[in-house]
């Protein structure tokens, strides 16, 4: 269904039979927008400064590991960075710390990875109170991953993620394109990220925007032991797995790395199995982090996860955190935006 869903979103045009829908669908989220913005609907603040890495379509677009980024960026600084993610699939609504140790599924696959980069980390449905949890805890800083339409949680700082291959796709709401809102939301965007080259037509009239890399590291096995490099996996084929919101964006990079590969895309977040790895061989599988915190239990030698590090350029690197920066700073000093 996924996969249907996609091709249909990031195709060249909508069917009319689900115009009405998204319509309607518009109607509701710019309504509900308009309510915020005239304090018809009340939002609450933390009590610190709160960064939003969001995106406005539906599936990854490299959000997690910009706010990872973000998070080390303002450690270095001197900040105490709070990390708080929704937890995709969880059944509690009360907000829960989470340990780089926890149960994913519990936590939920994205939150484990927020975990491992060191910062005091959060899952809640009620973004507001996990990130008045995270301030009681200590956080100078919070930054969510995701969130962007969770607008009871007043933020100071405002980031949108675009995939620069699918970009925007056919530029339709839900149902009838891959759109959470209306492409005029990115005016309230403080700061667009494109993450890879921007090769989508939808993105050619996006200006200003900085642009992101994400870069494969060597491949850590799950079963314990020291990374392999990536280009050592050259030469024969390898199983690539990917269960993302873009499973192409990861075959896309190991194949850049010339690797041969034995393509197993799955939905995003999908909950794996030994019997989904079991493939009638012996070759290497390589597949993502996000993929292989849910692996774990049944770790074998033959199972690789590739990390991925946040690359930008020296001054998109610098204009990134300048403006972040700069928001809080305006909001230490008294200020909101």
């Amino acid at each position: 269904m996924q996969q249907r869903l996609n091709r249909l979103w990031y195709g060249a045009r909508a069917p009319l039979a689900l115009a009405p829908l998204a319509w309607l669908y518009r109607a509701v989220v710019s309504a509900r927008r308009r309510a915020y913005a005239a304090g018809w609907f009340a939002r609450g603040s933390a009590g610190v400064p709160v960064i939003v890495v969001g995106n406005l379509t539906v599936g990854g677009t490299g959000k997690t590991p910009l706010a990872v980024f973000l998070a080390n960026e303002l450690r270095a600084r001197g900040f105490r960075v709070g990390l708080l993610s929704r937890g995709y699939g969880r059944h509690e609504s009360a907000p829960r710390v989470v340990s780089a140790d926890s149960d994913w599924r519990i936590v939920g696959d994205e939150p484990l990875i927020l975990a491992r980069s060191g910062c005091d980390t959060v899952v809640a449905a009620d973004r507001l109170a996990g990130a008045r949890l995270l301030a009681a805890r200590g956080a100078q800083v919070i930054i969510t991953d995701d969130g962007l339409q969770h607008l009871r949680l007043a933020r100071e700082c405002e980031i949108v993620v675009v995939d620069g291959a699918r970009g925007f796709g056919n530029a339709q709401l839900l149902p009838a394109g891959p759109l959470r809102e209306p492409l005029g939301a990115l005016k309230h965007a403080d700061i667009v990220v494109v993450n890879g080259a921007a090769e989508h037509t939808s993105l050619a009239a996006l200006e200003g925007a900085l642009s992101m890399r994400l870069r494969a590291l060597d491949p850590v096995p799950l079963a314990g032991g020291a990374p392999r490099p990536l280009a050592a996996f050259a030469g024969s084929p390898v199983h690539a797995v990917a269960g993302i919101g873009n499973p192409q964006r990861f075959f896309r990079d190991l194949r850049a790395q010339g690797l041969e590969l034995r393509e197993h895309p799955f939905a995003d977040h999908h909950a794996f199995s030994a019997a989904d790895l079991a493939f009638d061989d012996d070759l290497p599988v390589l597949m993502t982090e996000k993929d292989a915190v849910k692996c774990l239990a049944f770790a074998a030698p033959k199972l690789w996860y590739v990390p991925v590090t946040t690359d930008f350029s020296a001054p998109d690197r610098q204009t990134l955190m300048t403006r972040v920066l700069a928001k809080i700073a305006g909001r230490e000093s008294g200020g909101h935006s």
